[in-house]
């Protein structure tokens, strides 16, 4: 059964609305998403510019400002809960997964 869109994050989805919790554009956003994973994770810019497509067409972010080719963005309160349900969703996949590893 395929997941519902949006419903779960992928790691590059989760990150790019973390990294949108201060206003920035797209390179910034690249870079952010760099540092906040400590290297694990890297957005090129096909994937970070479909992204931010697809979270302004949700409302999860909106676009603050256009200068020339750059466009600056920032997380909404829709995009806030998602990345809310997101992480509680993670740390209950964490607990249940030690409960049982824990054991053997």
């Amino acid at each position: 059964m395929a997941r519902e869109q949006l419903q779960t994050l992928s790691e590059p989805m989760y990150y790019i609305l973390l990294a949108l919790t201060d206003e920035c554009c797209g390179v910034d956003i690249m870079q952010k998403v760099g540092e906040i994973s400590r290297g694990r994770i890297a957005v090129g810019p096909g994937t970070c510019y479909a992204l931010l497509d697809k979270f302004l067409a949700s409302g999860l972010i909106v676009q603050t400002k256009a200068e020339g080719r750059r466009r600056s963005y920032i997380i909404t309160e829709a995009g806030i809960e998602m990345l809310n349900r997101e992480y509680e969703r993670l740390e209950a996949m964490l607990s249940e997964g030690g409960a049982i590893l824990n054991k053997k």
